[in-house]
């Protein structure tokens, strides 16, 4: 399974992107569907995540700015993230709990996909 990531690029201060990340294989289900950033040079920060069932959490850093959604059947997840911030630039991750079959529902794997560079300028 590989997480396609996109949406990434340069935005000046105030503006939006909207990132997605899809899965690109049939899967039996995807359980929690996150989104990470990294500045180098720094650990990786969740930033948010979103449970099968649209159950919400954010970085305080991100809360009311940014929004976390995902589209079950076409194994999906977005990013919106309005009134981005210089101290928003990272490279972005999408990360999911991902089961192949049935019988991985309990157990299911976790992916990465190979992230997005945002760039917010000042």
């Amino acid at each position: 399974v590989q997480l396609q990531a996109s949406g990434g690029g340069l935005v000046q201060a105030g503006g939006s992107l909207r990132l997605s990340c899809a899965a690109s294989k049939s899967i039996f289900s995807i359980g929690v569907m996150r989104w990470y950033r990294q500045v180098p040079g720094k650990q990786r920060e969740l930033v948010a995540r979103i449970t099968h069932s649209r159950q919400t959490n954010y970085a305080d850093s991100v809360k009311g700015r940014f929004t976390i959604s995902r589209d079950n059947r076409k194994n999906t997840v977005h990013l919106q993230m309005n009134s981005l911030k210089p101290e928003d630039t990272a490279v972005y991750y999408c990360n999911a709990d991902i089961a192949m079959r049935a019988s991985d529902f309990y157990t299911p794997e976790n992916y990465w996909g190979q992230g997005t560079l945002v760039t917010v300028s000042s």
